[in-house]
């Protein structure tokens, strides 16, 4: 009776079926591999598509946009609308507004007669002294203005006496007086005229040029 040794046999069977699942596992690793590498390969290839779509859609877009006449230089865009701004700014700086000016004109004009009286109150429009006729005429057309003439000399841009314009406020020193201290304050109406309130008259225009106001002017002030 012939033995038969099943432990070698049991072995090389292990070994057979071992080597057989690990090449079954790489075929399947590298077929997922191949699977995702295509996959991959066509979410590139899609993207770039969309890519090139988008591209051709704007490119598409731009040329309408310059057949229609828009203007699609957006930076240029922003830096001339800033230098725009910047201009008006100026311009405003430099110049009263004349709507303005013109409106401040035609409120003091109406209280044209009212009564000269030092030390008004500014809450009332029966008597002025020369600072709140100013400061209330100002604030009827939307300008803030202190109370007195000195601190009222100290707001806005200095004017020289030949750069005045309509609406600008024009300031004095006392009659005869060498002394640089503002007592009085006038608004430049235009045409050689002030308008403000002194004395006798109360409010009035009077001339500027010629007369003893002109030598009396210590500065202008532009607050519009």
């Amino acid at each position: 009776m012939t033995k038969r040794n099943w432990k070698g046999t049991t072995t090389t069977v292990v070994a057979i079926l071992m080597g057989t699942s690990l090449l079954m596992n790489g075929q399947a690793y590298a077929a997922s591999e191949t699977s995702l590498t295509s996959t991959t390969t066509q979410n590139l290839d899609q993207q770039s598509v969309d890519d090139q779509n988008n591209q051709q859609a704007e490119n598409e877009q731009l040329d309408q946009m310059v057949q229609d006449g828009t203007n699609i230089d957006l930076t240029a865009n922003e830096e001339s609308t800033t230098v725009s701004n910047q201009n008006k700014q100026s311009d405003s700086n430099t110049a009263p507004s004349s709507d303005i000016a013109d409106q401040v004109i035609s409120e003091g004009l109406k209280y044209k007669g009212v009564p000269y009286k030092f030390g008004s109150s500014k809450k009332t429009t029966r008597t002025f002294d020369c600072s709140s006729f100013t400061q209330r005429v100002f604030k009827e057309v939307g300008v803030s203005l202190p109370r007195d003439s000195r601190q009222q000399s100290k707001v806005g841009q200095k004017v020289s006496k030949n750069q005045l314009q309509k609406g600008d406020l024009v300031f004095f020193r006392s009659y005869g007086s060498s002394s640089s201290r503002i007592t009085h304050v006038a608004i430049y109406a235009g045409d050689n005229k002030l308008l403000h309130t002194y004395g006798k008259p109360g409010v009035t225009t009077t001339k500027f040029k010629g007369t003893s106001w002109e030598k009396r002017f210590e500065l202008g002030r532009r607050v519009i």
